[in-house]
């Protein structure tokens, strides 16, 4: 790789543009990039690594690269590094734009434009140069695979920070394995060492998850053999614990067999006892039934012998009620006809104590002629009903014809009182009319004239509230540019007097013994000192942050008065140059004048409606007055009439109806009279009639007993029974007659008898035995199911003890091997040795490699005194592999780096770096690099020490390869004469080439 041209705008500290020819400079050798503390001297280094990568190194790099703009730059100067080099035998042209908040280019404020990349390479046939990618990604892929490096090692490689290889040589195996590991890319063995790690304790959790397993269904066959199988004394993991379950499984089921082979037998047994015991049972039982049936039949011959008496009772009682049942028709007959005569008798007595004393003594004959008497005279009655009927139908009508005639009189006379006052109405409601239909046309114009007058006081109002934003407005824009000026020259003030003491802040951060990140040197005779004002980094960015507040509350102003300037135009071009209060007169007066109008308006459509309703009540009123008059005229002849006929009427029924009130009266009297004499001559008669029938049925009844051998007709009765009492007597005797015979029968019987001479049967013993015979097989059975389930059970759990042993077993052996491989790479297996971790191992041999590029180079540096070496041995009790020393030829010894002196520090560091650069570029793919820069460390060598260095960065140009060592010792400056000079100002800094070939 090799550096040709770089050009940087606005980046770091230079706040214009800006161009390095490395042609120029590579062209000696050797250049010098020098330059005052703080001037810029690594921000070119940066432009380098930013072109290439997109980034700065290490700890400069922060948020998105808006940090990288020069403060510097003006506003309308965008940040820009271009780097033109040739890598892989291409010619490539990079340029890298960081994002850039810039000014909007219409209104005020910032906008934020996005980073931009290109990418062209040179194309020689052409002679012109080709468009590649401007894709940030794809710029970044293409860069990386041609130099084969990332920003890391470009950054150790190209860039050679003496500081941090003098910290390497003092370091630990830990901090050398970090540095080296990230140049290296050796994370993938880190990797390989988690990744069997990982897969280690998998593997091992899995096993101590089947050995748990196979421990649980130990613990369960324990549970299902009881006291017959003893568990080992292992945990989960431990060797020899599957083999141990399974041999306790296998006692265990030997002896649960044994126990159901025992059980088996015993319950043969019980069974047999059990069975002979039933039998017993059963024929004691039946003895006992045979012995109790007979003593039961005894019983019952003895309670029937003496109830005898009652049995022959009944059989007589029985007799007595069949012949009485000869006489029973005519009793019923006797009773009905006696039932019969007193409901004729009562309605008889009933009927005569409604009828006059007069009757009392009459018969049936003379009631029933009394009757026809009264019928008699009721009819003669039917003309005058319908006389008196009429007279009142006439009377009703007369007095309806007055009513009338009364309501006619008030219909005239109210209509004549309305009619008289109509014209007068009438014109008064028209005028009410017309006032409505003036009053409507008048809102109909104003209405159209108030929303432009309300448009207008609205703009008038926001023109007046918007002069007095302006006002507002511009005295603030005033206030915030002086304030923003103010701060911008304080914070000016405030960096150049941190410029000025720098010195002494860089001074604070020495210590004693250690080299100092400017000259590299470990002896600091005079560091400079802060004075009082000294001004610090915190108080510096507070005055630029200060600075910033205030520009951006000024743009703020100026855009709110921008806008109200605006809206302000915008009101008074719509309210025109009357005052607002005249406006607002206008619009008062428009909306008063509106309001009264529709006010009126609105009582348009009632006073029409008024007018028609009136000219129908007119009309109604001369209807009414004219019928009114024809009704009075027709009801004179009427009434006439009605009275000739009432005095005809009223003289007939004075004569008809006599004493009474009416006739209607009479003809309810003589009706009611009429009714309750043929009432009791009827009951009359059926009383007479039953008494005679009552007479023979007590007749009949007496020959009838007397047939039937009962001395009266009351002993007949009395000898009936009742249907209920008959089948209650019958049942009585059937229930003796059976059980009689059922007793015999019992009797009689030959083994029942037989039964009854042997002793009595003792069942409750029998039943103890067989209850404890069936207690003894249950017991046994229990016995048999219990054995046979643990059998069952352990003959499972056994299975799956099996099975999951079978499942295990390769899970062992695959822990096994990766725990052996886990445990190598980690460093702490037996195996290894030197207890070396993978990735240690592996930077060993890098680190080797490098010890041994470098000693090329420290021995020239050094006179042939030392050369680097590689330890494996370990410091302590830590891990070997990274140690790293230096032999002294002199003394013949070999010592630890971190006894070199400060000079001696810097050409091995230096030795070390250029060692480390040629194995990385070897690791890349064998990259040329054609250009290579080394920051500081020159200050601590002395004349000689410097001669030797220099002829060995001198040698590097052999193969055209040039060297940049940035520095500002002032000895170099007179060696070197292709120097880069960078000047700082208070603008901002600025390049010098100079003495190049």
């Amino acid at each position: 790789m090799r550096l040709h041209r770089l050009d940087i705008t606005a980046f770091g500290p230079f706040g214009g543009s800006q161009t390095v020819d490395f042609d120029e400079l590579s062209a000696a050798g050797l250049f010098l990039l020098h330059g005052p503390t703080g001037a810029g001297k690594t921000s070119v280094l940066d432009g380098v690594c930013y072109a290439l990568y997109g980034a700065v190194p290490g700890a400069r790099q922060s948020g998105q690269g808006l940090t990288l703009r020069s403060d510097h730059a003006t506003p309308a100067t965008r940040t820009s590094v271009t780097l033109e080099l040739t890598v892989a035998g291409r010619r490539l042209e990079i340029t890298r734009q960081p994002p850039w908040e810039r000014p909007k280019k219409r209104g005020s404020g910032s906008t934020l434009d996005k980073a931009q990349s290109w990418l062209r390479e040179y194309d020689g046939a052409a002679g012109s140069w080709k468009d590649l990618s401007r894709s940030h990604q794809e710029i970044g892929e293409e860069i990386t695979q041609l130099l084969g490096m990332s920003r890391e090692q470009f950054c150790q490689v190209v860039l050679l920070p003496q500081g941090d290889f003098a910290r390497f040589l003092r370091a630990d195996a830990e901090a050398r394995g970090k540095l080296l590991g990230r140049l290296f890319d050796t994370h993938r063995f880190a990797e390989v060492e988690k990744r069997l790690a990982e897969r280690r304790r998998t593997a091992e959790a899995q096993v101590r998850e089947g050995d748990a397993a196979l421990l649980a269904d130990a613990h369960r066959m324990q549970q299902a053999a009881g006291d017959a199988m003893e568990l080992p004394e292992l945990a989960p993991g431990e060797p020899g614990l599957a083999e141990a379950v399974l041999s306790a499984a296998a006692v265990a089921r030997a002896t649960a067999r044994e126990q159901l082979t025992i059980a088996h037998c015993g319950l043969a047994a019980a069974e047999s006892r059990q069975a002979v015991a039933e039998r017993d049972l059963a024929d004691v039982r039946e003895l006992d039934r045979l012995q109790r049936r007979f003593a039961q039949a005894r019983e019952r011959a003895a309670l029937l012998e003496e109830r005898a008496d009652g049995y022959h009772q009944a059989q007589a009682r029985m007799e007595r009620a069949r012949k009485a049942e000869a006489v029973a028709p005519a009793l019923e007959l006797r009773e009905a006809a006696e039932a019969e005569h007193r409901r004729a008798a009562a309605a008889e007595a009933r009927a005569r104590g409604l009828l006059p004393e007069t009757f009392a003594e009459a018969g049936a004959a003379g009631l029933a002629s009394a009757a026809r008497r009264s019928a008699e005279e009721l009819g003669g009655l039917d003309s005058a009903r319908r006389a008196e009927q009429r007279l009142g139908r006439l009377v009703a009508e007369r007095a309806d014809l007055e009513h009338e005639e009364r309501s006619d009189e008030d219909v005239l006379q109210e209509a004549e009182t309305w009619l008289a006052g109509w014209a007068e109405s009438r014109a008064g409601l028209q005028q009410d009319v017309e006032s409505a239909q003036e009053a409507a046309t008048r809102a109909e114009q104003l209405s159209v004239q108030r929303e432009p007058a309300r448009k207008r006081l609205a703009a008038a109002r926001q023109r007046d509230e918007f002069a007095r934003d302006t006002d507002d407005a511009q005295r603030q824009v005033i206030e915030a540019t002086e304030r923003a000026l103010k701060a911008r020259a304080e914070w000016l003030e405030v960096k150049e007097q941190r410029l000025n003491g720098i010195a002494a802040e860089l001074a604070a951060q020495l210590t004693e013994g250690a080299p100092c990140a400017v000259c590299g040197a470990t002896e600091h005779p005079a560091p400079a000192r802060k004075d009082a004002g000294h001004v610090d980094r915190e108080t510096e960015e507070s005055a630029l942050a200060a600075s910033q507040r205030a520009d951006e509350q000024r743009a703020e102003a100026e855009r709110r008065l921008a806008f109200v300037q605006r809206a302000l135009a915008a009101a008074q071009g719509e309210a025109g140059d009357i005052s607002t209060e005249e406006l607002a007169v206008q619009v008062e007066e428009l909306e008063r004048e509106y309001t009264q109008a529709r006010g009126l308006a609105s009582a348009l459509h009632t006073a029409a409606e008024q007018l028609r309703q009136a000219e129908r009540e007119r009309e109604r009123r001369l209807t009414a007055q004219r019928e009114a008059a024809v009704r009075t005229a027709s009801r004179g002849a009427r009434r006439d009439a009605l009275d000739r006929q009432r005095t005809a009427l009223e003289a007939e029924l004075v004569e008809a109806r006599g004493d009474a009130g009416s006739v209607a009266v009479r003809a309810a009297q003589l009706e009611r009279q009429a009714a309750l004499l043929t009432d009791a001559a009827d009951t009359a008669r059926v009383a007479e009639d039953t008494a005679q029938r009552l007479k023979d049925a007590d007749a009949r009844l007496a020959d009838a007993a007397f047939r039937a051998g009962f001395d009266t007709p009351g002993a007949a009765a009395a000898a009936l029974l009742d249907d209920a009492a008959h089948r209650d007597l019958q049942h009585r005797l059937d229930a003796w007659q059976a059980e009689e015979a059922a007793v015999r029968a019992v009797l009689a019987e030959t083994d029942t008898a037989e039964a009854a001479r042997q002793p009595d049967a003792d069942v409750t013993r029998a039943e103890r035995a067989a209850a404890d015979a069936a207690g003894r097989v249950r017991e046994a059975a229990s016995a048999r199911d219990a054995a046979a389930r643990r059998c069952a059970e352990l003959d499972r759990l056994s299975a799956r003890a099996a099975t999951g042993l079978r499942r295990l077993a390769p899970l062992c052996e695959e822990y096994d091997r990766v725990a052996r491989l886990s445990a190598l790479a980690a460093g702490t297996s037996a195996d290894n040795e030197r207890k070396m971790r993978l990735e240690s191992y592996v930077l060993a041999a890098r680190l080797e490699q490098v010890a041994a590029a470098a000693t090329v180079r420290l021995q020239r540096m050094s006179s042939g005194r030392y050369t680097l070496v590689h330890s494996d041995d370990r410091s302590g009790r830590g891990r070997s592999g990274l140690g790293l020393h230096v032999v002294d030829a002199w003394t013949g010894r070999e010592r630890d780096t971190s006894t070199l002196s400060g000079g001696e520090t810097f050409f091995a560091s230096l030795a070390l770096a250029l060692g480390l650069a040629d194995v990385v570029t070897d690791e890349a793919g064998g990259v040329r690099l054609d250009t290579l820069f080394i920051d500081e460390g020159f200050g601590s060598l002395d004349d000689q020490t410097l001669d030797e260095v220099l002829d060995v960065l001198d040698a590097l140009r052999e193969r055209d390869r040039s060297v940049g060592i940035v520095s500002h010792v002032a000895d170099l400056r007179r060696r070197i004469h292709a120097q880069l000079e960078v000047v700082k100002g208070r603008s901002g800094s600025v390049l010098r080439q100079r003495g190049g070939g």
